[in-house]
């Protein structure tokens, strides 16, 4: 099936530029409530997981008996900006389970907030590997390690006892076979799995209304969406997607973004999943086109405020401030 138009950059009243992609709703129970594109295509969801991957810390224990906070649970979901806060959480989660940075094996990168990168800078120092978007998801992967009594070492690696039990999690969410032929290396190093968009929507359906998982895992899912919704600044940062539009909608969305033009999302009142991808990697035309399958399912004054239509139609401005387009939903 070919690629759907996902989002149109407008330019003097013109198209500009179309991203192609493919975008789906399903319950659930995997049933389709709306598709556009291909949504049989095997995609790496890359972060958009990473909840999922942080279940079995929460299940079995070992962030209670860690002592693991709402801040630090949602930071081991988290895409961060690595600004202070985050460096400070993930630190603090390496603490507690009597480890330090020296343990992440994500490697290190500038922050991608660019007023902590300047401060970090300026203050004469270099990034670590406390400033890297996933050390949260890091840190909670050491912290169920040495609460398993498992050397951390290579927790990154596909047979690590951790990397297992989270693998095992994400492949039981999205009902999928998830073994070295569907196998890639993240960014940060952990492995990704190619996956159906509709499998991964599904999935996050059962992450938001705990349809079809064990007590237990429920309960763990429900327990991550709550620390994520109780300061949703620590799963992405200032000014990003999913910090913004949690923020606008609380508790009733549960969104994640992965690297090259993935959206997930769950609004688990309704017992919904949404997942996007854009094909040319475009995180502005998978960020719009997730906000316009959301849309339908909120109040019209919602839609219609300020604050959604800044997500759902981004203006487009030059360098001296002038607005010249916008990008807008395309019609599929």
């Amino acid at each position: 099936m070919a690629d759907a138009a996902l989002a149109e950059v407008m330019r003097g009243g013109r198209i500009e530029s179309r991203h192609g992609g493919a975008a789906v709703v399903t319950d659930a129970g995997g049933r389709v409530i709306h598709a556009a594109g291909d949504i049989e295509a095997a995609e790496f969801p890359r972060s958009a997981v990473k909840a999922i991957l942080a279940l079995p810390l929460v299940e079995n224990g070992a962030a209670d008996r860690l002592g693991l906070d709402d801040a630090e649970l949602a930071l081991s979901c988290a895409s961060h900006t690595g600004e202070a806060h985050h460096v400070a959480v993930a630190a603090s989660m390496l603490r507690k389970a009597g480890r330090t940075d020296a343990c992440l094996e994500c490697g290190a990168h500038w922050p991608t907030s660019r007023s902590a990168a300047q401060a970090l800078a300026a203050a004469g120092r270099f990034p670590g590997p406390l400033h890297n978007n996933c050390s949260g998801k890091h840190a909670g992967f050491i912290c169920a390690a040495v609460e398993a009594g498992d050397d951390p070492a290579g927790y990154v690696g596909p047979d690590h006892p951790t990397m297992r039990a989270a693998t095992a999690a994400l492949a039981d969410l999205v009902g999928t076979v998830l073994d070295d032929r569907n196998r890639g290396i993240d960014g940060c190093g952990i492995p990704t799995y190619a996956i159906p968009l509709h499998a991964l929507a599904t999935g996050f359906a059962r992450v938001g209304c705990g349809a079809g998982l064990s007590p237990d895992r429920a309960r763990a899912a429900a327990r991550l969406r709550a620390a994520v919704a109780s300061d949703p600044f620590l799963v992405a940062g200032r000014n990003r997607y999913d910090t913004t539009i949690m923020t606008l909608l609380g508790a009733r969305l549960f969104s994640k973004i992965g690297a090259e033009g993935i959206v997930a999302a769950a609004m688990p009142e309704l017992g919904l999943g949404f997942a996007v991808k854009c094909r040319d990697g475009a995180a502005r035309a998978a960020e719009v086109a997730m906000t316009a399958l959301i849309a339908p399912y909120l109040a019209p004054e919602e839609r219609a405020g300020a604050a959604f239509q800044a997500l759902l139609n981004p203006v487009l401005t030059n360098w001296s401030g002038t607005r010249v387009g916008e990008i807008r939903p395309a019609a599929a």
